[in-house]
């Protein structure tokens, strides 16, 4: 059964409906566990053009896209994952065909602007109001090395913006007010200090 994208649930994480089965929450705390979390100093470093396409690029694509399903994501860039690379995935529907971009490029963006809550894998637990363009366009190549033009709107614009700000090393802290940014901060602190104690 298909699962309908959570509407608040903006930016990356897409809350899955019901109770899912145990095989499936197995892959997904797995999918997890993959992921970079806040602290991570890959997620501040600004990743690099692709110069190469070829099939490991395509694999790569496929783990992240595989990944990004698993831990019922709705976007995903690679240095979530620890490679240094401008690319990304992401799709508007949890069962959607998963989109990739590589070396994107916004060439426009509406004046017209949106705020609505985002979360993160990388921020487990936190949502925070971020305000974006609501209409885009991006200028990229595909895994194999085709150019492609998206023009995107609403939740599929928020989720490639989203994404190519975590390629230059942004997160949605960086894009929010002082307080939701310090409310943001405890629960990460709350969320990922007991792995540290434990690890």
């Amino acid at each position: 059964m298909a699962d309908e994208v959570h509407t608040e649930a903006h930016g990356q994480v897409a809350e899955p409906q019901g109770r899912l089965s145990p095989e499936v929450q197995a892959r997904r705390e797995a999918a997890l566990k993959l992921i970079r979390k806040y602290g991570d100093p890959v997620l501040r470093a600004r990743a690099l053009e692709v110069e190469r396409f070829d099939d490991a690029l395509v694999e790569e694509v496929r783990r992240m896209g595989r990944l990004m399903h698993d831990a019922y994501g709705i976007g995903l860039a690679a240095t979530q994952v620890g490679v240094m690379h401008r690319v990304l995935v992401y799709r508007t529907e949890l069962e959607g065909a998963v989109a990739a971009l590589v070396n994107p490029v916004l060439e426009w963006a509406s004046k017209e602007k949106e705020t609505s809550e985002e979360g993160c894998l990388s921020l487990p637990g936190v949502g925070v109001e971020v305000e974006r363009p609501v209409h885009i366009r991006v200028r990229a190549k595909d895994e194999y090395g085709k150019e492609i033009l998206v023009e995107a709107s609403g939740l599929e614009a928020r989720a490639i913006q989203h994404e190519m700000d975590h390629l230059d090393g942004v997160l949605i802290l960086d894009r929010t007010s002082r307080d939701q940014r310090k409310q943001a901060m405890r629960t990460l602190r709350e969320q990922l200090e007991p792995r540290s104690a434990a690890a």
